[in-house]
């Protein structure tokens, strides 16, 4: 848990970026730019008091002023945190500078972006499908709390490895993502999502739903086996045309090994007509295991034909000395200080900066042992809350689940009885046209056995598609029973959630607010022993009986201050 920066920090070369070095919060601060997004852009960033490297997201500075873009980003790290899924990032921190700037701390991970592992080329059906499921596992549970992410693209999704195993699926930025759609926060007639992986729905400016979700999960499942967008246009309103009415080319067309069970879910995720696709995320799930099972396994040891080429993923963030090292600084200004005046004659201010610095470095090695304390603490809480939210969260997805199975079973009878009704109706004709026929034969003292046998037939023909309609209506209206009771226990589960979060959150809010007043003190320790630092350099800097030792500290700064650019794309 050492994290605190020594002082005399290097500046990179060539740094643009202005924010850079800053502190957010008076505990993170921006070691490196590693990507932007619609509304924010993303750094690497260290807390500065404990061992945690994060990746921070600051609002766009050109959208400060948008009120309904900062209601989203909190709302983002709300409904993330909420869903606590293994292929979701997780959130850490959420909150406001004092410049009011929009900060959310997220996991940092080290990967690639499944748009970058695409572009090398068409994926092994076995390695999309795989990839398809996991996401399809996290937006499952994010529907079942009522979490629709609204513009998934393969920009938003990483691959990383965890547990060594390879490609393990994290869901990223669910900026647009909404607990309870709220219009005040949208401009009116605002069209959301990127187009290519828009659905038919949200480019008719309608509301997205868990169903538009499906529909981007067939464009990335289209893009990984094929190669390729299915509707592809450089023109943003011919783009958003053809998701609303053309048909892709099917997938097969393009590559005639793919499995014809493949290419039926990626048509029906891609269906116009929300109806035509899957039901929910788990109907969509239980398809893609049954095809993962009929592949052959993947051996995770070995590396696919689009992978072979693929450059290795990023490496760790560079680490970052603690106070200790304050401890080891100030020990070689002693001693440079010892070569230079060794006759004694050293100068009031120098001895009085020694003591300071020894000082400082000792104040600052107990801070960060007092806020590790705290830090632990938080942890603590954070790990019990995120357990309560995953158990709660698994209780919702196995009732969910069940639920879809339920709700499909509804629609199955429910066909059935219109396809029934039909027959009846034509049954019920047939049996009074038989019987006007049998009393007309009767009247003119031409009735036959066969007529009334006819009749006899044709009434027991209506009778029996009744009979069936009317059992198909109380399984129907049975099923429909078991579907209500299982949502009043999920929409008690998710009350039973949100109240727990909100609670969770504010006393996750108080003990942030120690630590970062903890560590605003760090940071000034910080500046006074940066200027006691230059004071004794500016004293030290001409002595040639220090200057072995000068070169050697100045060595060990850049080695361990100098931040090294990272691209987390």
């Amino acid at each position: 848990m050492k994290q605190m920066q020594p002082p005399m920090s290097v500046s990179p070369k060539g740094t643009t970026d202005p924010n850079l070095g800053k502190v957010i919060a008076g505990r993170y601060r921006l070691e490196a730019r590693i990507g932007e997004g619609g509304m924010g852009v993303v750094y690497r960033a260290r807390h500065v008091l404990i061992d945690r490297v994060v990746a921070l997201k600051l609002i766009r500075p050109d959208l400060r002023g948008e009120t309904h873009l900062r209601a989203w980003m909190l709302r983002e790290a709300r409904a993330a945190n909420r869903v606590d899924h293994a292929h979701i990032v997780d959130i850490h921190d959420i909150g406001e500078t004092e410049e009011g700037e929009l900060y959310l701390v997220m996991e940092y991970l080290v990967g690639v972006s499944l748009s970058s592992e695409i572009a090398r080329g068409a994926f092994p059906l076995v390695r999309g499908v795989d990839i398809l499921e996991q996401m399809c596992a996290a937006l499952a549970r994010a529907h079942d709390l009522g979490v629709v992410h609204r513009d998934l693209k393969s920009d938003n999704i990483m691959l990383t490895t965890r547990g060594g195993r390879k490609d393990s699926v994290k869901i990223l930025d669910f900026g647009l993502a909404a607990l309870a759609r709220d219009p005040r926060l949208a401009p009116k007639g605002a069209v959301f999502g990127t187009p290519e992986y828009m659905s038919p729905e949200q480019a008719r400016g309608e509301e997205a739903g868990p169903k538009s979700d499906l529909y981007a999960l067939g464009v990335l499942f289209y893009e990984m086996i094929c190669g390729q967008l299915p509707f592809k246009s450089p023109d943003r309103e011919t783009l958003l045309e053809m998701q609303r009415s053309a048909a892709p080319v099917r997938p097969r067309q393009l590559r005639p090994d793919i499995a014809p069970a493949a290419e039926a879910i990626v048509l029906r995720l891609l269906e116009k007509d929300p109806r035509k696709r899957f039901h929910d995320a788990h109907h969509l799930q239980e398809e893609l295991k049954a095809l993962q099972r009929a592949l052959p396994a993947r051996n995770w040891g070995e590396v696919g034909p689009s992978e072979s080429a693929a450059a290795p993923p990023p490496p760790p963030p560079p680490q970052s000395p603690g106070v200790t090292e304050w401890a080891s600084r100030a020990a070689t200004f002693s001693r440079m200080v010892a070569r230079a005046y060794h006759q004694g004659n050293m100068p009031p201010e120098l001895d009085q900066g020694i003591s300071k610095i020894w000082d400082l470095a000792a104040r600052a090695n107990r801070l960060e042992g007092e806020v590790a304390s705290q830090t632990r603490k938080l942890e603590a809480l954070e790990r019990r809350g995120r357990a309560l939210r995953a158990e709660i969260g698994r209780k919702v997805e196995e009732l969910a689940h069940e639920e879809s199975r339920v709700l499909r079973e509804v629609a199955g009878y429910q066909e059935e009885i219109e396809r029934l009704n039909v027959d009846l109706v034509a049954a019920d004709r047939d049996a009074a046209t038989a019987k006007a026929a049998a009393d007309t034969a009767e009247q003119r003292g031409q009735a036959s056995r066969a007529i009334f046998e006819r009749t006899g037939a044709a009434a027991a023909r209506a009778r029996s598609l009744r009979e069936q309609a009317e059992k198909l209506h109380a399984k129907r209206t049975s099923r429909e029973g078991v579907a209500r009771d299982l949502r009043r226990q999920i929409d008690e589960l998710r009350g039973q959630l949100a109240r727990y979060a909100e609670a969770l959150e504010e006393d996750l809010a108080a003990g942030r607010e120690k630590v970062a007043a903890r560590t605003r003190e760090g940071i000034a320790f910080e500046k006074a022993f940066s200027e006691v630092s230059n004071l004794l350099l500016g004293h030290l800097k001409n002595k040639p009986e220090a200057r072995d030792l000068l070169n050697e500290l100045m060595t060990q700064v850049r080695d361990t201050r100098v931040s090294r650019p990272y691209d987390g794309k």
